[in-house]
């Protein structure tokens, strides 16, 4: 049952690295909507980064990647 749920959070954030790609590379944290937990995966992985603007937050992809 645990491969079911690592399926879904792996074709989560293969989705959500999609939007992030086709939206320029980054999209305020407050508009997407994906569950913390595929975030924080991304984040965990060093896929995305979280940039604090000063008039709110951007998840962008990681300048690695």
């Amino acid at each position: 049952m645990a491969k079911t749920v690592d399926n879904y959070v792996e074709r989560a954030s293969a989705k959500l690295l999609r939007s992030l790609h086709r939206s320029g590379g980054k999209a305020p944290l407050h508009r997407i909507g994906f569950t913390n937990s595929i975030i924080q995966y991304l984040l965990d992985k060093q896929l995305v980064q979280v940039q604090n603007t000063g008039r709110g937050f951007l998840l962008k992809i990681a300048e690695d990647c």
